[in-house]
């Protein structure tokens, strides 16, 4: 009988770790605007839709861009899709790509 509570307590366990570890979370696409761009700082600020795997409900805000090279070739008004992780501290878009209409 201790065997069948230790093995049940084992699986409950692993459940509740399995569902409280922090994720990760992966990029996932999101739509938006350009507000501003900052050459200075390496930061794009968008007025963008729901971004899932960072739980960031639609607003505008700044992110860095990991590569700054992309704020020259973007304008403010551009719409835009995205893809944004958290690096170290800071909100940053890992994938940019200009909407043609």
């Amino acid at each position: 009988m201790k065997k069948i509570w230790l093995a049940m307590a084992a699986v409950l366990f692993s459940t509740v770790v399995i569902f409280t570890l922090p994720t990760t979370g992966f990029a996932q696409s999101s739509e938006g605007e350009v507000t501003d761009i900052d050459l200075e700082t390496g930061k794009i600020k968008l007025k963008h839709n729901g971004i899932k795997n960072l739980d960031i409900p639609a607003m505008k805000m700044s992110f860095r861009v990991s590569d700054a090279t992309w704020l020259k070739k973007i304008q403010v008004g551009d719409k835009v899709k995205f893809d944004a992780d958290k690096i170290g501290s800071q909100f940053t878009v890992t994938a940019l790509t200009v909407d043609k209409p």
